[in-house]
C-alpha cells in the first residue's frame, strides 16, 4: 500500500534543483481518475489523487465479511487493450501486473419459459444458439453483428477515444449519425433485424449495465455486442479492486501520491481558474490543474460554490435524465460450491416485461412487483473470493433512482426487496438458497447517493441517450472553468469500463505534456 502524504497548505515542491513541476490534483480514486493519474504522471506532471474513501477504485472496490471478497460494481472487463494502452503509454506492462481469465461462456440468458441463450465468444457456437432459439432469425442475427461492428468502428475508435467538447466536432460527425440511424434505439435496431422478442432483448440489453434505458438510448450502443465478440469477457483475478490496485500500484512507480479518507469540499478558484481544492477538514491543496473524476454532476452542483455557471446551472442539471439506480445484495453461501452446476460465472434472469419493466425504472419511476436480475458468481472462476466449499454472489437488481417525484423509501422497502430477490433466485436459479445463505449486505440507491456521492443515487451518473453523449455531456475540459478537467462515467464518452479509462485517454490529449504547462497560455490552449 502507498504511503499516504497529508499534504501541506498551498504545497509547491521542487525536484532538485530544477523549476517546480506543475501539480496536478485528481479527486476521486474510481479507475477514471486513477487513469487519469497515471497518464498526467506520464506527462511530468506531480500528481495527488485525493479520495473520500479507505483506498482505490471507486465503485470497483471489494468488502471482506467472513472470509467472502465481495466485489461492489463492476465485474468482467471488455476491452483490455484500453488497460494495456494506459500501461504502455506509463512505460510498463499490463499483463505482468494484472492476471485477466478470458470467461467461455461470457454469460447465460434466461426466461420465465425455461429458455435459455448462452453467448460465447465463438462466431459458430452463437449462430448456433441462434439457430435453436429462433432458426428464423439467423440472417437477422448476422445483420445485427455487422450493424454493431459498424458502430464500434464510429462510435468507439472514432468517436470514443477523441476530445468532443468543440462545437465543430459534433457537426463534423453529424452526417455518420444520420446514416447510421443514431436518434433511432438500440430495441429498435434489435427489432428491425430479428423477430423474437426474446432474441430482441438479448441484443438490447446491454445499455442498462452502463445506465440507459433500451428503448431510449441510442442505436450506437450497439457496438458493445462487437466489443464482446471482437475481445472477449475477462474477470481480473481478484476482481476488479486487485485491478484498481494495480492501478494505484503503477502511479506509485509513477510518483503519484494518494491521499484516502478525504473528502473534496470545494474546487478553489484563482485568477479565474482551478488552483486546487479546500478538504472538508479545511486543508487547501494548491494544483496548476484540478481533474475531477466525481460524477459531473456533483462536481458542477457541489464543488464550484462561488463560480457562475454558464451551461451547468442547477436548472439545467435538473432537467437531465439521469441512469437509474441499482439495488444489489451481496450474500455467501455454505457447501455450494459443488451445489448448482448449471450457475456460472454470469448468470442474466428476466422476468416476465420487458419494455414495462423498463418503462417503471426509468419514466415513471416505480418499483416494480417484478424484476430481472443479474447474478455473479466470481467464485466458480475465482475460489479466493469465497471460503474453501462456499461460494460469492451478487444479485443486481436494475431500479428506479431517487430522482423521480415520488421516490422509494429504501429504510422501509429494503429487506422486502432483498426477500423478494430471494424468492425469484430460489425459484429460478439457485433451488434451497435460503437455508444455505450466510454472509449477507444489501446496497440501495441511497447507499449510492451516501457512498460515492452520487446524484439521485444513481448507478451510472447521466443516462447515455443521443443528446446526452458526446458533444452533450459534460466535456472533458470543463465549459466552466480553466484549468479544470473532467474524467469518469458522467463525462465522455462515458460509463462502464473501457469508457472511463479512455476518458483519461481523451484528458491526456487535451493537458500538454508538463514542460510545457508551466506557461499558463498552454494549458488555456488545451480548451480553445
Amino acid at each position: 500500500m502507498v504511503a499516504h502524504r497529508t499534504p501541506a497548505r498551498f504545497d509547491r515542491s521542487t525536484t532538485g534543483a530544477s523549476a517546480p513541476r506543475p501539480h496536478a490534483c485528481v479527486i476521486g480514486a474510481g479507475l477514471g481518475g486513477l487513469a487519469a493519474a497515471m497518464r498526467l504522471a506520464a506527462k511530468g506532471y506531480r500528481v495527488t489523487v485525493v479520495d473520500r474513501l479507505g483506498g482505490p477504485g471507486g465503485r470497483g472496490t471489494s468488502i471482506s465479511r467472513g472470509g467472502h471478497r465481495f466485489d461492489l460494481g463492476p465485474t468482467i472487463v471488455t476491452v483490455p487493450q484500453v488497460f494495456r494502452d494506459l500501461w504502455a503509454a506509463c512505460g510498463m506492462d499490463f499483463d505482468r501486473d494484472v492476471e485477466l481469465v478470458g470467461l467461455d461462456p461470457f454469460y447465460e440468458i434466461r426466461w420465465p419459459d425455461g429458455s435459455r441463450f448462452t453467448v460465447r465468444g465463438s462466431p459458430e457456437a452463437m449462430r448456433e444458439e441462434v439457430r435453436r432459439l429462433s432458426p428464423g432469425d439467423l440472417t437477422g442475427w448476422e445483420r445485427f453483428r455487422r450493424d454493431a461492428e459498424v458502430r464500434y468502428r464510429f462510435g468507439f475508435e472514432e468517436l470514443g477515444r477523441r476530445p468532443m467538447h468543440r462545437l465543430r466536432d459534433l457537426v463534423r460527425v453529424l452526417p455518420r449519425f444520420a446514416l447510421l440511424r443514431a436518434d433511432r434505439s438500440i430495441h429498435a435496431l434489435a427489432a428491425a433485424r430479428v423477430r423474437d422478442e426474446r432474441l430482441r432483448m438479448a441484443l438490447s440489453f446491454h445499455p442498462l449495465f452502463i445506465g440507459g434505458d433500451p428503448f431510449h438510448v441510442t442505436s450506437m450502443y450497439a457496438l458493445v455486442n462487437h466489443l464482446e465478440s471482437a475481445f472477449g469477457v475477462h474477470y481480473a483475478m481478484g476482481g476488479v479492486a486487485a485491478l484498481a490496485q494495480a492501478m494505484q500500484d503503477a502511479g506509485a512507480r509513477l510518483g503519484v501520491t494518494f491521499h484516502y479518507g478525504a473528502e473534496v469540499a470545494e474546487i478553489l478558484v484563482q485568477g479565474g481558474r482551478a488552483a486546487g481544492l479546500r478538504l472538508s477538514d479545511g486543508r487547501r491543496i494548491a494544483a496548476d490543474i484540478v481533474v475531477s473524476n466525481a460524477d459531473a454532476g456533483h462536481t458542477y452542483d457541489r464543488l464550484l460554490p462561488g463560480t457562475a455557471r454558464r451551461r451547468w446551472s442547477r436548472r439545467r442539471l435538473g432537467r437531465l435524465r439521469w441512469s437509474m439506480g441499482l439495488f444489489v445484495w451481496y450474500f455467501g453461501t455454505r457447501g455450494t460450491r459443488g451445489l448448482w452446476p448449471d450457475v456460472g460465472h454470469h448468470t442474466i434472469l428476466n422476468g416476465p416485461r420487458y419494455r414495462g419493466l423498463t418503462r417503471d425504472i426509468f419514466i415513471r419511476g416505480r418499483l416494480a412487483g417484478d424484476m430481472s436480475l443479474y447474478v455473479h458468481r466470481p467464485s466458480v472462476t475465482d475460489p479466493s473470493c469465497a471460503p474453501a466449499g462456499d461460494d460469492t454472489f451478487y444479485a443486481l437488481s436494475p431500479v428506479p433512482h431517487l430522482g423521480h417525484a415520488d421516490p422509494v423509501d429504501w429504510s422501509a422497502e429494503a429487506e422486502p426487496y432483498r426477500r423478494r430477490v430471494a424468492e425469484v433466485l430460489e425459484a429460478s436459479l439457485l433451488p434451497g438458497l435460503r437455508e444455505r445463505i450466510g454472509e449477507s449486505m444489501v446496497f440501495t440507491p441511497e447507499t449510492f447517493r451516501d457512498r460515492y456521492l452520487s446524484p439521485h443515487g444513481c448507478g451510472f451518473s447521466i443516462e447515455p441517450r443521443i443528446l446526452q453523449s458526446a458533444w452533450f455531456r459534460p466535456h472533458n475540459v470543463s465549459e466552466e472553468l480553466p484549468g479544470l478537467f473532467l474524467v469518469g462515467a458522467g463525462t465522455h464518452p462515458g460509463a462502464g469500463l473501457p469508457g472511463v479509462v479512455t476518458s483519461a485517454e481523451v484528458l491526456a490529449s487535451l493537458v500538454p505534456d508538463a514542460a510545457a504547462a508551466p506557461a499558463q497560455g498552454a494549458l488555456d490552449m488545451a480548451a480553445e
